[in-house]
């Protein structure tokens, strides 16, 4: 038996009936790295123990045998972990909206212009080089005078 095997069967056998690693753990020494780095980087010792703590929190997490707790913290981490991936989705889809909703208004830039009700702020596109005419709304019905 050589000694990789010698280790990995020893391992095994430690580890049996501990939680191990799961997300949050993982995002620990995740942010462990990213803080070791950082403080390294710009000399704060500070940031050094703060980052240790999360090393000691992560390592606590994995070798403990208490795993229904372990386990409610990760369901309360994936919670808050979802929200924040759930957001940045969700602007990313509005990026792309405003995006293509901008591309399609530099097309439209020479032939039409873009005015906002002053009663409600909805976007009202008309004809450009009509010069002074009246708009209106077609959602709340305000007239109003603009150049086009």
């Amino acid at each position: 038996m050589n000694w990789l095997m010698r280790f990995t069967y020893w391992y095994n056998r430690m580890m049996a009936g501990r939680y191990g690693s799961d997300q949050l753990s993982i995002g620990l020494m995740a942010a462990y790295l990213l803080l070791i780095f950082i403080a390294n980087l710009l000399r704060l010792p500070l940031l050094s123990y703060l980052a240790l703590a999360l090393l000691v929190w992560g390592l606590y997490r994995i070798f403990s045998r208490n795993i229904s707790k372990r386990h409610q913290e990760n369901a309360v981490f994936l919670r808050f972990w979802n929200r924040i991936l759930q957001w940045f989705r969700t602007s990313s889809s509005r990026f792309e909206s405003w995006r293509s909703k901008t591309l399609y208004r530099m097309n439209d830039k020479k032939t039409h212009r873009y005015y906002r009700c002053p009663k409600c702020n909805n976007t009202l596109r008309v004809p450009k080089g009509k010069g002074k005419i009246v708009i209106t709304c077609p959602v709340c019905h305000t007239e109003f005078v603009k150049k086009t």
